[in-house]
């Protein structure tokens, strides 16, 4: 389908063109990533296909259907529904803090239960911030993008959420959040006479944040990230058993289903937030590079997709929401090697999990919906809808 024909109206809101201007390439790559968890989710369970393995997959199913739709869906209408998403999703972190809808689970308060619902906002909230984001950069004009007083709007809208998802306590979360909105102000073309000093001020700040703003577990985190030898029976133990995973598989790994420190349940959350070292264990460095050469291309293709939107907001929302799923390849792959503190970030589309799972398929249905109309263009207006 040439371009000419795409920006004729008449040709470009047919089904049939739609469906044939998805990215395939994009959706065979997403659905390699999660066919490797499900395989992954297999062997950790002894060859059953329960208790992880038959869920994730149909999970994943019903979220590939769901990011197909979305791709048909028109970005106007995520542009209308941005600001009232982030207001609502604001809304929902708000009430875990000051209602007794919020409950804890896993150590932090960060569930919300609705009764015939449980759901962790924090998740969806990187979603709604990406795309008001994406509707405040697209209403004005490079310059106040990059470097105006202007700029403490999306400043602000970054900074609540990430401070009452930090409060929870959700470390992963609200660093996924800050450093997601980050991007997108630099993707915008934030001016350097901001991010040096800010940056500056970020490096001088956190040992200061660690000692005195952290919470004790979380401190020792950070203390257990430095030196795993201090504590190897505690605090210590998930990273030690991670890096004996990795190097355990060598080259070309122990073989599908032969992974000791997964089979024999050394390896702690096997099934989540270390799932990756289990992929090097069992297929080695010829597997796990394999698998991140996945993920650089999806990546890769997303900013692509990105780039070639006629649209502001499309451009920055399908950035953004790259962003977020690349931060969570660099961070969980960090995790596991050692080489950042464990803050219960999973690894997309290859962890079990179902709310993570959601997140980042919509935000490829978004990105999967840039693409199909990347020729259309978006008015500039500054009301609510």
């Amino acid at each position: 389908m040439t371009a000419s024909a795409l920006t004729r109206p008449g040709e470009r809101d047919r089904l049939s063109v739609k469906v044939r201007e998805i990215d395939w390439t994009l959706v065979v790559l997403l659905s390699v990533v999660a066919g490797v968890g499900v395989a992954m989710l297999y062997s950790i369970a002894g060859g059953e296909w329960q208790p992880w393995a038959a869920d994730q997959l149909v999970r994943y199913s019903a979220v590939l259907v769901m990011a197909l739709v979305l791709a048909l869906v028109h970005p106007k209408w995520w542009f209308r529904a941005a600001y009232p998403m982030y207001g609502v999703l604001l809304v929902l972190v708000l009430m875990i803090e000051f209602t007794p809808l919020g409950y804890v689970a896993g150590g932090a308060r960060n569930w919300l239960n609705l009764g015939f619902i449980r759901i962790q906002p924090a998740e969806f909230m990187k979603l709604g911030l990406v795309l008001a984001l994406a509707r405040w950069y697209h209403n004005h004009t490079a310059q106040e993008a990059r470097l105006s007083w202007k700029l403490l709007i999306p400043a602000a809208m970054i900074g609540l959420p990430f401070l009452l998802v930090a409060k929870q306590p959700d470390l992963g979360s609200a660093m996924i959040i800050g450093l997601t909105g980050a991007a997108v102000m630099f993707v915008a073309g934030l001016s350097w006479k901001i991010i040096v000093p800010t940056g500056v001020l970020a490096a001088v700040g956190t040992p200061l944040f660690v000692i005195f703003g952290m919470h004790e577990y979380q401190r020792n985190r950070v203390l257990t990230f430095l030196d795993p030898t201090k504590d190897p029976s505690g605090t210590g133990y998930n990273i030690i058993q991670s890096k004996i995973a990795l190097g355990s598989g060598g080259f070309l790994g122990r073989g599908y289903g032969l992974g000791s420190q997964s089979q024999l349940e050394f390896l702690p959350e096997r099934q989540t937030d270390f799932i990756f070292s289990t992929v090097a264990e069992e297929f080695g460095f010829v597997g796990s590079f394999s698998l991140l050469i996945c993920y650089a291309a999806i990546i890769l293709i997303g900013l692509r997709i990105a780039s070639l939107s006629h649209s502001h907001f499309g451009r920055i929302a399908a950035s953004g929401m790259v962003a977020f799923f690349a931060l969570f390849v660099l961070i969980n792959g960090a995790m596991v090697m050692g080489l950042a503190p464990v803050v219960g970030v999973p690894m997309p589309l290859l962890s079990y999990g179902g709310s993570s799972m959601m997140t980042i398929m919509f935000g490829f249905g978004l990105v999967l919906s840039t693409r199909v109309h990347r020729y259309s263009e978006l008015p500039k207006g500054h009301g609510l809808f």
